[in-house]
């Protein structure tokens, strides 16, 4: 199965795969098993994509999302305000996450050997169980530079070493959280136009939210770049979605995103209608592969959509929560 999954070639081998995965997890995931039970849907009879149930995504905050045995290699959380209960993914096999992230990243940016990669998270550096900081120090590890590596608050550093990386020439990534982007720029400017800017979200607690345009118009001023790329990932998946640009986000053949409507959770809207996200992420092959997110969104085309901010009432999480205006 696993190796049908990185190797998906077209939707219908998509939806083939996905209700294979949906017979075993609606089986094997009890929590998942039980939710199915609840809303009185007998497995047997989904025989379409359209119609698998999606597991809500506050559910991997008080219950062990895991096929079978409790037995896992690494629980990742999610980043949470104070007060908030962090959301628990058991992961069973981490070369599953590591394979998804670094066959997710070369589709869409190429191989991290090409590139110098720096991570400015400080946020997530001073927690346990990031699964960010997690892929960003594998992602480090295969660039094989040695300037490659982590930032916390040190931002001086960080700003001599962009220096001399765009006097030489270096293909350089910069994945950063959001806050702390716009905190290096407002002590340090740089124009690098060939530098890759990604920023992951997270402005938790900090300030008054501001819209995905606002943000990127200050980072592309503040490193001189003409896009921001951004990430779309959360601790209950082991896949991610990239933008290269204008907060239009792409999937890798084995995640798919569906809009559902939000006064019936259980309806699909059309392409270009805003609704709750719904995300496919075949990846999680041991935990549930179908997740309701709290997230706000519109799908565009088969494999893109935009997110525009978090469900009303919905829990704030740390990674991409900037509300369009």
């Amino acid at each position: 199965m696993r190796e049908r999954i990185f190797n998906i070639s077209g939707i219908d081998e998509f939806e083939k795969i996905a209700l294979q995965i949906f017979k075993i997890q609606s089986r094997d995931c009890a929590p998942y098993a039980q939710y199915i039970a609840q809303l009185e849907i007998d497995p047997d009879d989904v025989t379409s994509i359209d119609s698998i149930p999606f597991l809500p995504v506050t559910l991997f905050k008080s219950r062990e999302i895991i096929c079978g045995e409790r037995v896992y290699e690494k629980i990742f959380t999610s980043s949470a305000t104070s007060g908030v209960i962090p959301a628990s993914h058991y992961v069973k096999d981490l070369s599953l996450y590591r394979e998804s992230f670094f066959k997710g990243f070369s589709l869409f940016h190429g191989e991290p050997g090409e590139y110098t990669i720096l991570a400015l998270l400080p946020s997530y550096l001073e927690r346990e169980g990031s699964s960010l900081v997690y892929m960003a120090s594998k992602l480090i590890e295969a660039s094989g530079k040695k300037e490659s590596g982590f930032y916390l608050y040190n931002y001086s550093e960080l700003y001599q070493t962009l220096l001399n990386l765009k006097a030489d020439g270096d293909k350089t990534i910069l994945l950063g959280v959001t806050f702390a982007l716009l905190d290096f720029i407002k002590s340090f400017q740089i124009n690098f136009p060939t530098l890759t800017v990604i920023e992951t979200g997270g402005m938790k607690g900090r300030g008054v939210e501001i819209s995905r345009e606002e943000l990127h118009s200050l980072i592309k001023k503040g490193f001189g770049i003409e896009r921001v790329g951004s990430e779309y990932g959360m601790a209950e998946l082991l896949s991610q979605a990239w933008s290269a640009g204008e907060g239009v986000f792409k999937t890798p053949p084995w995640m798919q995103i569906q809009i559902r409507d939000l006064n019936n959770p259980f309806t699909r809207v059309d392409i270009g209608a805003t609704g709750g996200i719904n995300v496919i992420d075949l990846a999680n092959l041991h935990s549930c592969s179908f997740i309701e997110t709290q997230d706000l969104g519109i799908k565009e085309a088969e494999n893109t959509f935009r997110v525009l901010g978090r469900i009303i009432n919905s829990e704030i999480r740390g990674c991409n929560i900037l509300l369009e205006n």
